[in-house]
């Protein structure tokens, strides 16, 4: 067996699927389900067994992928260690940021193509963290409290929050108990995230008439007039369909910006190019991130509320 179909049978293992397999390796469904078999007739042994669901491995199958996972780990590694030798700010970098940073990351894009214009990058929108161990990214963009301790990197700034109505929605609760409000919830895949939390610390559910399952949705729902929802300012600052909710000031959700790679990876040239130019520009954005842009840009449109993240 080569490395190749080490990594197929490794695939077939963690999807469970043809389809799945063929998803992450980049190739057909019929490209996989071809090389599996010539894979088990060289070795004489079936390695998975056939489901109308799916592929399960057989004894036989689950040595190959354990084996091939051990293999994959240390070619990643050794693969970190020698981009780190890398001296020239040239080559591809692969950027994961959230679906509410991706439009503040995408203003600052063109100035970093213009300065480094050998830097290809690769921008994946994603609410998960990607694993940066095995280089699913180079560099994260991400809002959290605390990051892991594996990565290294700098905070950016604290991201406060706040509760935001439509005008036409406030004015008919203006100035009442919050508890009168209905509120826009998260579902249960944004169930740990801070407003998550939050929510689940302080609003009861039958104050919740909707949920959603991104920030977008949550914003846009707001701005259709169906209830109010806690935002990261940058996001509802930015709406002109949105004000703070007065009655519902004050606010303590803690959170921050973070700019991160692996530690293996931040003395490629590159890498520290990026790292470098993202720091400064994002660092632009601290008053709309720190929601301290609101009072100034339209004076009397409710409380402000804000939140202070961790030192790391």
């Amino acid at each position: 067996m080569n490395w190749d179909d080490l990594r197929l049978v490794l695939a077939v293992a963690q999807e469970g699927t043809l389809s799945g397999a063929a998803r992450h390796l980049r190739v057909t469904h019929s490209t996989v389900f071809r090389r599996l078999g010539a894979i088990e007739e060289g070795l004489g042994v079936r390695l998975f067994e056939r489901f109308r669901d799916g592929y399960s491995p057989t004894p036989a199958g689950e040595t190959v992928a354990a084996q091939a996972a051990r293999f994959a780990d240390d070619f990643v590694a050794l693969e970190r260690r020698l981009s780190g030798q890398d001296l020239r700010p040239s080559g591809t970098v692969r950027i994961t940021t959230t679906d509410t940073i991706s439009a503040m990351l995408m203003r600052h894009v063109p100035a970093l193509r213009a300065a480094h214009p050998e830097i290809l990058l690769e921008i994946t929108v994603s609410n998960a963290m990607a694993n940066l161990t095995r280089r699913e990214a180079d560099v994260a963009l991400r809002p959290t409290p605390e990051p892991p301790e594996a990565l290294v990197g700098r905070r950016i700034a604290n991201i406060a929050h706040a509760v935001y109505g439509s005008p036409t929605y406030l004015s008919r609760h203006g100035g009442g108990d919050p508890s009168n409000f209905e509120w826009i919830g998260l579902d249960d895949t944004l169930a740990t995230t801070v407003i998550g939390r939050w929510m689940r610390e302080n609003i009861r559910d039958a104050q919740i008439g909707l949920r959603v399952d991104s920030l977008p949705a949550l914003k846009d729902a707001v701005c259709a007039g169906i209830g109010v929802a806690l935002l990261p300012c940058y996001l509802g600052d930015e709406e002109v369909q949105l004000h703070r909710a007065a009655a519902a000031a004050g606010v303590d959700v803690r959170s921050a910006l973070w700019l991160l790679t692996h530690s293996d990876l931040k003395r490629t040239a590159r890498i520290r190019a990026v790292m470098d130019f993202l720091g400064s520009a994002l660092g632009s954005e601290r008053t709309l991130l720190e929601g301290r842009r609101y009072g100034k840009a339209a004076p009397g449109r409710g409380g402000a509320a804000t939140g202070h993240g961790k030192t790391k």
